[in-house]
């Protein structure tokens, strides 16, 4: 690595946390400048790579782990969130980040998403949302818009898509905010807020696919910021912005700090001869 030592100290630039392994997605491709965007975080928050885990699924965007300078779990398809929920639990010291694409997180992995939400242990999960299969050549994924033309709905997507922010707050996220590849700068500072955030943290990232499904023109049409005056303690409100289809709000939606599962009190035992005796009285 050629971080810098200052006065004993080691300061991390956002290169240091590449490897010598390069990308391979299409030139153009949003991922990279997810990849950017989380080093720009890491560096920020000058994360050691030692103290750093990167858990993924299957598909385009899961070959991230390999692209940086940490530990990196490439798992089965959808099964990021368990594998990074186990190891969060096995080795609380590290910092655990679960990425992947909409097909992984909202298809074959969407029934460990609530559970591991509502756990709220301290994961930062971050889903590259392209509205499309890119790995496997352009099938309809599971946020394709109604009526769209692929190789697997050549009649027209006749599903309606899923509203990933909508998941993650009726869920009961405790940080739920929405980026796009094209606003690096804002991305960065969205994934370094949600690594801060004590609990799991959901991290929508619209990272249009190039080859398959180009939307670079029709997001830029549709993205706007979120106000100042949008209050993020305000579940509400979130679920309002998050049900939004016609345009696409960036920013924190919702952002409730509490302690994480493994910083709150243990529960009352249960006193089971307590129990029985109001059955005896």
């Amino acid at each position: 690595m050629s971080a810098i030592p200052i006065s004993g100290v080691t300061v991390r630039k956002p290169a240091d946390y590449r490897t010598d392994l390069k990308p391979i997605w299409c030139p153009g491709c949003g991922d990279f400048a997810v990849l950017a965007a989380i080093q720009q975080a890491l560096a920020a928050l000058q994360v050691d790579p030692k103290d750093l885990a990167i858990v993924s699924g299957i598909g385009c965007s899961s070959r991230l782990p390999g692209f940086l300078q940490a530990y990196g779990l490439h798992t089965v398809h959808g099964r990021a969130l368990p594998a990074a929920t186990g190891l969060k639990l096995a080795r609380p010291d590290l910092t655990v980040m679960a990425v992947g694409g909409d097909g992984d997180f909202f298809s074959i992995g969407i029934g460990h998403l609530p559970h591991a939400i509502r756990r709220d242990v301290n994961i930062t999960c971050i889903v590259m949302d392209n509205e499309i299969y890119g790995l496997t050549k352009g099938q309809t994924s599971p946020t394709s818009p109604s009526g769209h033309v692929t190789k697997s709905t050549p009649g027209g997507n006749q599903a309606s898509p899923l509203h990933p922010l909508a998941i993650a707050l009726a869920s009961g996220a405790t940080y739920v905010a929405r980026g796009f590849s094209s606003q690096p700068k804002q991305l960065a500072e969205l994934i370094k807020v949600g690594m801060a955030h004590e609990g799991f943290s959901f991290i929508h990232a619209m990272s249009p696919c190039v080859t398959f499904y180009d939307t670079y023109k029709l997001y830029k049409e549709k993205v706007y910021s979120l106000p100042d005056s949008h209050d993020v303690h305000d579940a509400e409100a979130a679920m309002r912005y998050a049900m939004e289809g016609e345009r696409l709000p960036l920013g924190v939606l919702y952002h409730e700090p509490r302690p994480a599962h493994a910083a709150r009190p243990e529960p009352t035992p249960f006193d089971s001869a307590s129990y029985l005796a109001r059955f005896h009285a």
